[in-house]
């Protein structure tokens, strides 16, 4: 079942139950695109078509924040729970280890995927790592990174080149890279090499991730004003009827 959010349509999703379409989209051999949507890029989208196109093109729409499950509340449709990056990809790289599939890290700054898949080899045994490739490319050189991923023939491809260039790199060269199904993670990388600290898992579950990060990074302060704008488009459309 899929829910509309300020015009882009999201999957009504458990974890699990998002881990297990993933699944089969993998065994139906096909390229196929699974967008992790949270408030910022959704906020972007309501003033640019081609990622609300984007967000309308992809195969399954997780909630990513609670922003988005608050927002699906007030609009009338809730979603199960939120489905981030990180952790759909955890979930994702624990049933890859046990069925055998292959991932692609692809993105942040050069060592940083090899060091994350380091990290995921140590803690899922088992786990085939087709390759790894920074997000330090040109965009004159997206082909050839696309056609050095398609060599490796993985899986699950993991883009961390941060929203919404990530979505827009998928979109463009997917299919170029011969993998089953590729979803954007954004950070997700650096957390993973221990290059960035998450929030403990308490501030997690009080919903206040967003606030944990703005304080080790107070820059991202112009990133976090998009969230009452985003709040306030919410209540205007569906609590004011505006």
């Amino acid at each position: 079942m899929r829910v509309n959010l300020l015009g882009a349509d999201i999957d009504a999703l458990s974890m699990e139950e998002t881990v297990e379409r993933v699944a089969g989209l993998i065994r139906n051999y096909q390229p196929f695109r699974v967008m992790t949507l949270n408030p910022e890029y959704l906020y972007q989208a309501q003033f640019n078509k081609e990622l609300m196109d984007l967000a309308r093109r992809a195969d399954i729409v997780t909630a990513d924040g609670v922003g988005i499950v608050w927002a699906c509340r007030v609009a009338g449709h809730p979603v199960p729970e939120r489905v981030t990056g990180i952790d759909l990809m955890l979930r994702l790289v624990d049933k890859a280890a046990v069925c055998g599939w292959s991932i692609y890290l692809l993105g942040a700054a050069p060592g940083v995927a090899g060091e994350a898949a380091d990290r995921l080899c140590r803690d899922y045994p088992g786990l085939r790592i087709a390759g790894c490739h920074h997000g330090y490319f040109q965009e004159n050189e997206e082909s050839i990174v696309a056609q050095e991923i398609r060599a490796t023939k993985p899986d699950l491809l993991f883009v961390a080149l941060g929203a919404p260039k990530q979505e827009i790199w998928i979109e463009r060269h997917l299919g170029k890279t011969g993998a089953g199904v590729a979803i954007g993670v954004g950070g997700s990388f650096d957390v993973l090499a221990g290059r960035v600290q998450r929030a403990p898992d308490w501030i997690r579950r009080l919903h206040l991730e967003w606030l944990s990060r703005l304080l080790r990074q107070p820059s991202r302060w112009r990133r976090q004003m998009v969230l009452p704008l985003f709040a306030w488009t919410v209540i205007k459309r569906y609590k004011l009827k505006v």
